[in-house]
């Protein structure tokens, strides 16, 4: 956790306490469920939107499209449009999104790490 001590001195763009702060939108941008899942989806190989939407299940086409157009923006995805025809739409993780998807693999690895106890809290709390 960052402490109040280690932002002193950052620019406020970066103090995600800031609700003006860029940090807090990007914070805000990548920390949704779809964009999550389409970084986890995407890994180490390129996928085109058909086979994204296929890897993860319930997104639409137009969650799917915003989110990766929001990812594009933001630097976290490569997108490759190849001149075919129909044209061939490819997308790939940047090096800043592999970098965050280090972070998601983690955060998978805690939902399956405590799947069971929070289950178990669940239950308890609405009974």
């Amino acid at each position: 956790m960052v402490t109040k001590h280690q932002l002193d001195g950052l620019p406020e763009d970066a103090d995600l306490r800031r609700a003006d702060s860029l940090a807090r939108e990007i914070f805000s941008d990548v920390a949704n469920k779809w964009a999550l899942l389409i970084i986890e989806a995407l890994g180490e190989q390129t996928l085109r939107f058909s086979e994204l939407r296929d890897e993860v299940d319930g997104i639409s086409h137009k969650m799917l499209t915003q989110n990766l157009r929001m990812l594009e923006r933001n630097g976290l995805v490569d997108r490759q449009v190849h001149p075919t025809v129909p044209p061939r739409v490819e997308y790939t993780l940047t090096e800043p999104g592999r970098g965050l998807r280090a972070t998601v693999d983690a955060m998978c690895g805690w939902t399956h790490q405590y799947l069971g106890h929070i289950e178990d809290a669940r239950r308890t709390f609405d009974s």
